[in-house]
């Protein structure tokens, strides 16, 4: 890897840092640590905000302009997610979906009249969007999903249910995968559908998780028609389609970095309250170790979307380095999160309504969030097979 940006890099660098220095609000949390929690009055603060990076094309960095993109490079698109990650600056969490997955599949897969309505709506936020890949038996194992689409006439009836769909209560659409061939072998006989999340049969239920917030839900299907001109692909082949969208979702330079501000709030906090009490550094001195240790395993996770980015910036595909990145960073969030409730102790244990809770609840909310961060999007198990099944080419565990 070659750490140093080139000229025309370097030029773009410092007309990001000055677009944000000069465009952004100054919204402290409002980095990807903070992930949908409290976003909802991060969003009113940040209007102008988002729109001034509509005009410029950056609320899309890597679509084509020809699509209202900014059609920036590999490295482009990395220096300006790095540069937007350590200003802290406010993200448009609401368009995640719509601009990270389902706009990237639609430019690849969907047909010109699919990116003509969809794309417009995904930048302008005009519409929310969903992703309905797992089920309560298919979530690591998604190839063995089980709702069904079944063609009647120039429709399809969707019969099923999927789980952990974050934002389907906020959602106008959803990409959903469901078999059209009960006969076809598991990983054929799916296709790749647009749903309409207000269509008459769906029925969202909300999943609030430990740190009380409701970002998931379970999604029912009950005879719900969705039109052939919805489908993303060719039928029967949305597995392919699929693991496209997967790509595009297992990026994680603004993990990296959001990780290290908060070991960094966590070192600041430990350094000015451990004379009052409200830090546990004046009694367990042993803790300098431990926050040493997730300082280097932050900059180590850094060093690793660098890979990444490497492996991109040569035309190839970043599979069991996304793996790497993803299993790493969701490990270290939850090793930082509990070295943040045991530099905290007692304070550790206050909700963010709470006059005493030190950091604004970041850490209380971060542990109990972290659970669940080896879960999603491909368990830890999952990307340990992929590294050692394609990285390291170790046979199969069959």
């Amino acid at each position: 890897m070659d750490f140093r940006d080139t000229t025309d890099e370097a030029a773009f660098r410092q007309e990001v840092r000055e677009f944000i220095a000069r465009e952004a609000p100054k919204i402290e949390g409002g980095g990807e640590t903070d992930m949908i929690s409290g976003y909802a009055q991060i969003f009113v603060q940040s209007q102008g905000w988002f729109k001034q990076l509509a005009e410029k094309g950056w609320i899309a960095p890597a679509w084509p302009k020809e699509y209202g993109g900014a059609g920036m490079t590999v490295m482009q698109q990395f220096i300006f997610n790095e540069e937007i990650a350590e200003a802290r600056a406010p993200r448009p969490l609401h368009l995640i979906i719509g601009v990270g997955m389902a706009g990237p599949t639609l430019i690849v897969h969907g047909s010109e009249e699919q990116k003509k309505f969809y794309l417009p709506r995904i930048l302008s936020g005009q519409d929310i969007w969903c992703q309905g890949f797992s089920e309560p038996e298919a979530g690591s194992d998604l190839a063995s999903l089980r709702t069904r689409a079944v063609r009647e006439g120039d429709d399809y009836v969707i019969n099923g249910q999927k789980i952990w769909t974050s934002v389907a209560h906020l959602s106008k659409w959803m990409l959903l995968l469901a078999r059209t061939n009960p006969d076809a072998p598991k990983h054929q006989g799916i296709t790749y559908f647009i749903l309409d999340m207000k269509s008459p049969g769906v029925e969202v239920r909300p999943l609030v998780n430990m740190a009380g917030g409701h970002e998931f839900n379970e999604v029912f299907f009950d005879n719900v028609r969705v039109p052939k001109a919805n489908i993303i692909g060719e039928e029967n082949r949305g597995w392919y389609v699929a693991m496209a969208t997967l790509d595009f979702e297992r990026s994680a330079i603004g993990s990296a970095i959001g990780l290290r501000q908060t070991v960094d709030d966590i070192v600041r906090y430990a350094r000015e309250h451990r004379e009052d009490g409200s830090s546990t550094l004046r009694f367990n001195p042993m803790l300098r170790y431990e926050l040493a240790d997730r300082v280097v395993e932050a900059e180590v996770g850094r060093m690793l979307s660098y890979r990444v980015v490497s492996v991109q910036s040569k035309g190839l595909i970043p599979n069991y380095e996304a793996a790497m990145v993803k299993l790493y960073n969701m490990e270290l969030n939850q090793r930082v999160a509990r070295t943040g409730m045991n530099v905290l102790g007692p304070y550790s244990q206050l909700r963010r309504d709470s006059k005493w809770v030190p950091l604004k609840g970041r850490l209380e909310h971060m542990y109990l969030r972290s659970v669940g961060s080896t879960l999603e999007t491909g368990t830890s198990e999952i990307q340990r097979n992929i590294i050692a099944t394609r990285g390291l080419s170790l046979p199969r565990g069959d």
